[in-house]
Parts: structure tokens; C-alpha cells; sequence
């Protein structure tokens, strides 16, 4: 099947790139550990953990690289306030934000590469850069990238400056930048901040040899990128937000380091969380951790609720929108029970005309809503045969391996869980009081059940026990 996404580098659905031998090469911008993740961030993880598993379903090998920043002002910052020690204080919060995407499900990254465990690497593109002419000293401040020196600069966004309303942008500000674009490559450390040694003194003004220091936000990613994958490869990916200046920034460095055009060839970005205030983050205040979302919600009702909307769109929310998604995460789950019930040996039933239907739509630039639009138009289909009691088993098997099959790259189906055994002892002793006609009792019971948070559901073949 073919595969077409949209390239925010040409602004139209292209086919993904062909893979060579070793597969198909994916990084995606990973998080800045200064604090939890916002279900803004965690869909964007969610879509590039689905996109992955969906191209090795289709039998495409996919290395999947996310880098950890894990050195950055805001951690710094945030360190301080709350007198800790900087790497203590990232390691921390690397450690909440590996526990929560476990949590969610997002198992399809084959590597995390921390910005702090490739300090030469990072050394190594800035020295590049000098050297190339592309990079500038400024004196108790650090090395920036001069953008006179690359005139692509834009070609991802459509934009050459920076505009004052972009205040998640992190375009370092100093009055001594000759172009006010100019972002920084690497920082001389303050006081009691992290810092590395630079360079080993050949060919570089003693200013830098003087002064340790760290590196500027942009350039980790490219450092990371070019030691796994080299100076090219296939599809990076992140938020819009990152579009500008983020991404840009990484396209000047690698191709000014390399002289080989493009760095990338296809890139992807998912839209952002809105509500009422607009979009979702940090800085507004609006937001709702993924570890806040993960306490009151399954996880497959969290990817059901971020897969309810194309992945370019900015995806609605409020108050109703998880339980919107948990109301058809359950209805999903019965008509699975329903359909372990089917004994019926009757008319085939369809079901390759909504399952085809469903993969074409993925292959078109992945539009799960559309895809989930057939899936749910199966479930009714087959509920009007199951009514009427021409389904068969050979069918419904069909339709579960099916259902399943979607799981597996999806996540939407929530982890079965059996009941505890003084659970399964009321549900005995439930069943037994209807049986006798002691309609009080097996009332009775039924309210002790859920207070201790299951759901019993009387069926054909006997009670069904869920969590709830």
C-alpha cells in the first residue's frame, strides 16, 4: 500500500520516503525536563508512537531516535527555585515523564539520547561552524549562528525573523547579535551552573578556551541526529510550535556543517491542544498534565480522545472531551464481549469492505478520524447482524482479529484486568440469589460490586465482570 503524508517542507502529501536496507530513520524532538508533560506534549508522543508501530505493521523497519533535553535555562531556572541540584533536579523529571509515557502506552522509541551524554558531539558541530564562518564570538556570552550565512534560513516556515509575539520560540536575546534571528550554539556558564570544557585550543580565540559552557537549545538535536543517523536522513517530527524557529535553526546548522542539502527529507508536525484561551501550555497556564489525565482516565481513552482528530488539526478541549472518548472505548469493549458470544454458523457478513476501508484512509496522510469513522461504522453493521442473528462465528473472529489488529498499533482497547476472587464470590453468590428469585439480594449485591469499582452485566452466557 502506499503511504502518503504531508511535508511541512513542501507544504503537500508526498509519498514517505523509500526505505533503504536498514529501514526508514525517525527523530523526533523530544522533552525539556524541567516539569510534567501536558497532554499537548503527550499527543504529539502519541502520534509518532501510533505513525511508528503503523509502519512496522506494514513491514517497514523504523529506528525511532527522541532526544531528552536534560540541560536548558528553564531547568536551571526551576532547579534553583526549588534548591536542588541541576542534573538531580532533570534526572527527576526524566524519570516522571519515562514512568507517565509508560503509563500511556508510547513503547515504539528504540532509543532516548540525553543532550548532556553528547557534550563532544555538540563541541564538535560548534567548532564546524566557526570554522565554516558561520558562527560569531561574543565576548562573556558565547558562540551564535550568523543567519547572513544562510540564506535558506525559512524554507520549513515560510519566515525570516522573529516576530515579538513568539514567546515559546527561545531565541536567545543579547544587544551584541548582528542579526536579530541569530540564535546561540553554545553558552559560557555562569556561576554554579552546569558547564563543559570546549575546545582544546587550537585555532580558537582564548576567550573560548577561558570559559566553559554548555550548549544552546538547538543545537543537541542536530548533534544527536548526525551521530546516529549521519548528516541526512528520512522524517523528523514534532509540534507546530517547533516549526519556527526550532526546526529552522536545526536546518541552517546541519546543512552548514555538512554543505548537503536537505537535512531532512520529510517533515511531520502535530497540532496543538486548544481550548477556550486558545493553545494549550505551560506558559498560559491552561493546561492539564498527562499524569492528572492518567488518574482519572484509562490510557486508551487518552489515545482514543488524541486519534479523534487528524494529527495536523488542533484538536478541542473541555470538560467533555475524555469522557466523550471513554464513553466509546466502552462501547468498543462490548461489542467485543458481544461478539465472544456469537455461536451462529449463518450469511457471511462484509468485513473486508470496512477493514480496507480503514487502512486506505491511514495510508492517506493518516487521517484516523476517517479511519475511525469505519471502524465505528462496522461495529454498527455488525450489531444489526448480531441483532438478527446472522453474524457468524467465523465472522466474528474476522472482525475481533481485526479489532485487535488496530489494537496493537492503536492502543484503544483498555488492559483487561480479572477480577479479584472476593469480586468473583459476590458475582456467585449474585448469580445464585436470581436464580432463586431473590431480586433484593442479587440488588444488594450488585451495589456491593460497584463500590468496589466493577461492573456486572447480565448476558446470554452469564455475567460479565469489568473494572469500571
Amino acid at each position: 500500500m502506499v503511504v502518503k503524508l504531508y511535508n511541512t517542507l513542501t507544504q503537500k502529501k508526498e509519498n514517505l520516503p523509500a526505505p533503504d536496507d536498514k529501514g526508514l530513520n525517525l527523530f523526533v524532538c523530544g522533552p525539556t525536563v524541567y516539569d510534567h508533560i501536558h497532554i499537548g506534549n503527550a499527543r504529539t508522543f502519541t502520534f509518532f508512537d501510533v505513525l511508528a508501530k503503523w509502519l512496522r505493521h506494514q513491514g517497514i523497519k523504523v529506528f525511532y531516535l527522541q532526544n531528552i533535553t536534560d540541560i536548558d535555562d528553564k531547568i536551571i531556572a526551576r532547579a534553583r527555585e526549588t534548591g536542588q541540584e541541576t542534573s538531580a533536579f532533570a534526572q527527576k523529571f526524566e524519570k516522571i515523564f519515562i514512568e507517565d509515557i509508560n503509563a500511556l502506552g508510547l513503547d515504539a522509541v528504540d532509543k532516548y539520547a540525553r543532550a548532556s551524554e553528547h557534550i563532544p558531539e555538540i563541541v564538535a558541530q560548534v567548532k564546524t561552524l566557526i570554522q565554516k564562518k558561520h558562527a560569531y564570538l561574543i565576548k562573556d556570552d558565547g558562540y551564535y549562528f550568523d543567519l547572513k550565512t544562510f540564506p535558506e534560513y525559512g524554507q520549513l516556515s515560510g519566515r525570516t525573523s522573529q516576530m515579538a509575539e513568539d514567546g515559546v520560540s527561545r531565541i536567545d536575546e543579547s544587544v551584541h547579535k548582528r542579526n536579530r534571528g541569530d540564535f546561540n550554539l553554545w553558552k559560557f556558564s555562569k556561576p554554579n551552573e552546569p558547564s563543559w570544557p570546549f575546545d582544546d585550543g587550537k585555532g580558537l580565540p582564548a576567550e573560548a578556551l577561558a570559559k566553559a559552557g554548555r550548549p544552546g537549545w538547538h543545537i543537541e538535536d542536530t548533534a544527536i541526529s548526525e551521530k546516529y543517523f549521519g548528516p541526512k536522513y528520512d522524517i523528523h517530527g514534532a509540534g507546530q510550535d517547533l516549526i519556527f524557529p526550532h526546526h529552522e535553526a536545526e536546518i541552517a546548522q546541519m546543512e552548514s556543517i555538512s554543505g548537503l542539502k536537505p537535512f531532512v527529507k520529510h517533515w511531520l508536525h502535530v497540532g496543538f491542544i486548544i481550548d477556550k484561551t486558545g493553545k494549550m501550555s505551560k506558559s498560559k497556564g491552561n493546561f492539564l498534565t498527562l499524569r492528572e489525565a492518567l488518574e482519572k482516565y484509562s490510557a486508551a481513552t487518552i489515545r482514543f480522545y488524541f486519534l479523534s482528530a487528524h494529527y495536523r488539526s488542533p484538536l478541542e478541549y473541555d470538560n467533555k472531551s475524555l469522557p466523550q472518548a471513554q464513553a466509546a472505548v466502552s462501547r468498543l469493549t462490548d461489542f467485543i464481549n458481544r461478539l465472544k458470544e456469537i455461536k451462529n454458523t449463518a450469511a457471511s457478513f462484509p468485513v473486508e469492505n470496512f477493514t480496507d476501508s480503514f487502512w486506505k484512509h491511514l495510508a492517506d496522510d493518516f487521517d484516523t478520524p476517517q479511519a475511525l469513522a469505519s471502524f465505528f461504522e462496522l461495529i454498527k453493521e455488525s450489531n444489526k447482524f448480531i441483532d438478527t442473528h446472522n453474524l457468524s462465528q467465523t465472522d466474528a473472529k474476522k472482525i475481533i482479529d481485526f479489532i485487535t489488529e488496530v489494537n496493537d498499533i492503536f492502543g484503544i482497547l483498555p488492559h483487561e484486568e480479572i477480577a479479584p476472587a472476593e469480586i468473583m464470590a459476590l458475582v456467585v453468590d449474585r448469580e445464585k440469589a436470581r436464580k432463586q428469585g431473590d431480586y433484593n439480594l442479587a440488588d444488594k449485591l450488585r451495589v456491593d460490586i460497584e463500590k468496589q469499582g466493577w461492573s456486572v452485566d447480565d448476558t446470554s452466557s452469564g455475567p460479565r465482570i469489568t473494572r469500571q
